[in-house]
């Protein structure tokens, strides 16, 4: 009966956050260039004050990632998102054709839901918000009850910051008291224009089946293949680099390394040199136990977390100073869990002929996180055009996947919802940005008489519309009243002149 109630309750709060958040929505909606401006300022500066206190939160919350790399997250999705913003225009005339006379004019969708994973609490709402209002949008998030505390506490900043700077109240919201009812009927209410959906695949379906429009994204399952002119130190150090960033809690960061058989031992032994640990066989397949449950479904206990725990809970003995964990692997599929996505310390490691070998790999991989990123680390460009046909969205070149797919380490720009196209079942294939979240509305001037598009068409010649006239003449016809006599050959060329020209709209 208290949970019935409970969930009643988290129903009721979600239905009043809609109705509130939408008349918040519409009130944004005719705020000026120079007001949104303003407000997001204010949000990046808050966000950029509370980096520390909130990945501080998450980590003593959920347990996951390190308070070092989540500091630098929440930045990533303030203070560097806003510098790649800040000059976007998603109001008003944003772009006209003069030559075309076509003009593009933004206008916002409404109230957005956001959906918030517990591996990147703080920072995807930071960034959710900013985007939102950046496109003259409202926003009331569903947070991950494993992140309730943190991911609010975020929200909270983020709706302050605006209020402050000029918002109307209830711009920013959050379910305080997370269940899959009240999840379920926002998705599903009528005033949610959109859905942002950052999550697990049942989340992200969920979103999909709500009705609405849905921006979703889907697992990562990264290969990074070293290929033989690679810088291998440099290789090395950029993957382990990312693997242990936020202990691998970033969709995009590596999980498996693939190497040719003619620099296997050099790379083996940098990996060894950088703090990589090579487990045995029988190693690897009790941390395998640790990590996966039904098949290959992640232990949500050891979600980001460090070499040495997974090593003492699986009760095997690493040297000190190892930083990632790497079981060789034979193959893809059920009887090779690490295959498969780990948002964690431990990576999977390949050792094939060629790069024609490396190429068909990389695909099977990529069938267990389709269309999200890979990446290559080689001086071949033309390599590097060969593994660009491959199905992900991102394909990173001689850096990390986590920094390199967010953002931070490339030119891409920073954003922490990563769309996987139509590979991944995902709308879109690129980093979200604000330009997703508003509604685009083209003025068109007509440049051509609509009575004469055909007959000054030079290009518009069907000869058969003669023949389909003549065809349909008999030997006594009329037009206009008047009987022709279609054996005789003047008055029939007349007729069918005077056919097309009518069908041309020339009098």
């Amino acid at each position: 009966m208290e949970n019935f109630d409970q969930d009643l309750r988290s129903i009721q709060e979600a239905r009043n956050l809609a109705k509130l958040g939408k008349i918040a929505a519409n009130q944004i909606a005719d705020y000026t260039e120079e007001q949104i401006n303003k407000i997001v300022y204010n949000m990046v500066r808050v966000a950029k004050e509370n980096a520390f206190s909130l990945a501080k939160m998450a980590v003593e919350e959920t347990g996951f990632g390190k308070v070092e790399d989540k500091t630098y997250k929440n930045y990533m999705a303030s203070v560097m998102l806003y510098d790649a913003i800040k000059d976007m225009k998603t109001i008003g005339v944003i772009r006209e054709d003069v030559q075309r006379q076509v003009i593009d004019i933004a206008e916002p969708m409404g109230l957005l839901m956001g959906i918030v994973p517990s591996t990147n609490p703080t920072s995807t709402a930071i960034f959710k918000a900013i985007i939102a209002i950046k496109a003259r949008n409202g926003i009331v998030f569903s947070p991950h009850p494993s992140a309730l505390k943190c991911t609010c506490k975020a929200i909270s900043l983020m709706h302050d910051a605006a209020v402050e700077a000029g918002a109307p109240k209830n711009i920013i919201s959050s379910i305080s008291t997370p269940s899959m009812q009240a999840t379920n009927e926002l998705m599903k209410h009528k005033d949610i224009a959109m859905i942002i959906a950052t999550g697990g695949p049942g989340m992200v379906k969920a979103a999909y089946s709500a009705g609405k429009p849905a921006l979703g994204v889907g697992a990562g399952n990264s290969p990074a293949y070293i290929e033989r002119t690679a810088n291998v130190q440099k290789a090395v150090s950029n993957i382990i680099a990312s693997k242990t960033f936020d202990n691998g809690t970033i969709c995009a960061s590596e999980q498996s390394i693939i190497v040719e058989e003619c620099n296997r031992e050099v790379v083996v032994a940098e990996l060894k040199k950088q703090g990589g640990y090579f487990m045995t066989d029988e190693e690897t397949k009790k941390v395998c136990k640790l990590l996966f449950k039904n098949g290959h479904t992640m232990n949500a206990k050891f979600v980001g977390r460090s070499p040495q725990v997974i090593a003492e809970a699986a009760g095997i003995s690493i040297p000190e100073g190892t930083r990632v964990l790497i079981g060789e692997q034979q193959g893809v599929g059920e009887e090779y869990p690490l295959s498969y996505e780990k948002l964690t310390t431990v990576l999977a490691f390949y050792t094939v002929k060629d790069w024609e070998e490396a190429c068909k790999l990389s695909i099977e991989l990529l069938q267990n996180g389709i269309g999200h990123t890979m990446s290559i680390h080689t001086e071949d460009r033309d390599m590097v055009m060969k593994f660009a046909k491959k199905p992900a969205a991102r394909i990173l070149v001689n850096t990390g996947g986590s920094q390199g797919g967010t953002g931070a380490s490339t030119g891409l720009i920073p954003s922490f919802t990563l769309g996987c196209g139509t590979w991944g079942g995902s709308s879109v294939s690129e980093n979200v940005t604000p330009m997703h979240l508003i509604n685009i509305k083209r003025v068109a001037y007509g440049l051509k008489d609509c009575n004469t598009l055909a007959s000054s068409d030079i290009s518009f010649n069907y000869p058969e519309l003669n023949n389909y006239a003549t065809s349909s003449c008999t030997n006594s016809s009329s037009l206009n009243g008047l009987k022709i006599d279609c054996n005789d050959h003047e008055k029939l060329l007349s007729l069918v002149n005077e056919l097309v020209r009518a069908m041309k709209g020339v009098k």
